[in-house]
């Protein structure tokens, strides 16, 4: 048995007024009170994070964002700052989606310069590794992660390390529908725990929370979350309605 506490944190993505994040995080907190048995991070737009914030005072669910900019401040125009978020309470942050990477096109040095930052703010990263499907097809999966893994630890500390999450997201199987199998998550998420062996030593490595990040839900989170590396999930589709996203930090809960 592990014991790393499971992780469940959901990433709303552009999605949920402040209204609506509001009163989505009024009935998480009211389903699961203060259970301790799983750390659970919201992740809204940063137009939300205010009103998210206030309405989980009081309650174990932890606040982060969907992503930051390296720079403390300056003309970067609809960036976001480490110290901005710390300065609303948020704990984590998401960084190296696979959307920010195909859409904004981020490179790994670019999210690595972000993992630095948000460290240095006390801002857990939640570092996100996976490959596209022509990627898996042609046989580079493990190469692929194995690059955007190292390349965005670059310059971490064996100190910082352990406060780092990563989130496995096979990038073919976000919001398609289509799941890893648990071997297939499972096989990524044991070679990742490899490299971070390599990197920062047995000790730290056994420390690091990994998440698995393509379409968990509460049919498949069992399965998924017994698995010998797989420390939680990171949600989106199903962490956008309180009563699936409660489901799955029961079945975090449920796991032995």
């Amino acid at each position: 048995m592990s014991s790393r506490r499971k992780l469940i944190a959901g990433n709303w993505k552009m999605n949920k007024t402040s209204a609506d994040s509001t009163a989505l995080v009024t009935d998480i907190v009211a389903a699961i009170g203060r259970q301790a048995d799983v750390d659970v991070v919201v992740c809204p737009p940063f137009t939300s994070i205010e009103s998210a914030g206030k309405a989980l005072e009081g309650s174990t669910v932890k606040l982060g964002a969907q992503n930051m900019h390296p720079e403390a401040s300056g003309a970067f125009t609809g960036e976001i700052s480490a110290g901005m978020l710390r300065a609303l309470f948020a704990t984590h942050v998401i960084l190296g989606h696979s959307e920010r990477r195909a859409y904004f096109a981020e490179t790994d040095a670019f999210i690595n310069k972000k993992v630095i930052a948000a460290l240095k703010n006390q801002l857990k990263p939640i570092l996100c590794v996976g490959e596209t499907l022509a990627e898996r097809e042609a046989g580079s999966t493990l190469k692929v992660v194995q690059t955007q893994l190292e390349a965005g630890l670059e310059g971490v500390s064996k100190e910082l390390a352990a406060t780092v999450v990563i989130a496995y997201e096979p990038v073919w199987a976000i919001g398609t529908g289509k799941v890893a199998t648990t071997e297939q998550a499972q096989e990524v998420h044991a070679f990742i725990r490899g490299l971070l062996v390599k990197l920062f030593g047995d000790a730290i490595a056994q420390k690091v929370r990994i998440l698995y990040g393509g379409s968990m839900k509460p049919s498949n989170a069992p399965d998924l979350l017994a698995q010998k590396d797989i420390d939680g999930g990171l949600i989106g589709g199903a962490s956008l309605e309180a009563r699936s996203f409660v489901e799955l930090i029961t079945a975090a809960a449920a796991v032995k």
